[in-house]
């Protein structure tokens, strides 16, 4: 595998691990209201993604991966609605640890991750194409 194809195969992977990223963000952002089912229950819990390197022997190159896809053990906000059907017995209901600006955030983060490597992706393929051209 040449050099620009190499250059392709790990920006896929970026490409790969950043798509991920976006699914969870847009999951956090659509629960952002989602309260817990039970009185006194845990609502929704913002997701996070975590990466890793990873030596890929084809190529003999560092790729990214999706390492795992964790729960933010950070704590609930709390609001006083006794009369709500999941509040506390104190009557506090717990809330989604989950900020709209925080997840935007990411979702702009994630984008530009992933554009990023779909330019490199785009512009090796480009020169593959330039230097078959220049080989005829």
């Amino acid at each position: 595998m040449d050099d620009l194809s190499k250059a392709s195969h790990i920006a896929s992977f970026g490409m790969k691990a950043q798509a991920k990223r976006l699914r969870v963000v847009a999951e956090n952002m659509a629960n952002v209201e989602s309260l817990a089912t039970t009185p006194g229950g845990e609502p929704y819990r913002r997701k996070l993604v975590t990466f890793k390197s990873v030596l890929d022997r084809d190529i003999e190159a560092d790729v990214v991966r999706v390492r795992r896809t964790v729960r933010d053990m950070s704590d609930f906000d709390r609001d006083y609605n006794p009369s709500h059907p999941s509040a506390d017995a104190n009557g506090y209901v717990l809330k989604p640890n989950v900020n709209p600006l925080i997840e935007a955030m990411d979702l702009r983060e994630a984008q530009r991750s992933y554009e990023a490597n779909m330019h490199v992706v785009t512009i090796s393929r480009e020169m593959v194409g330039k230097t078959l051209e220049l080989l005829r």
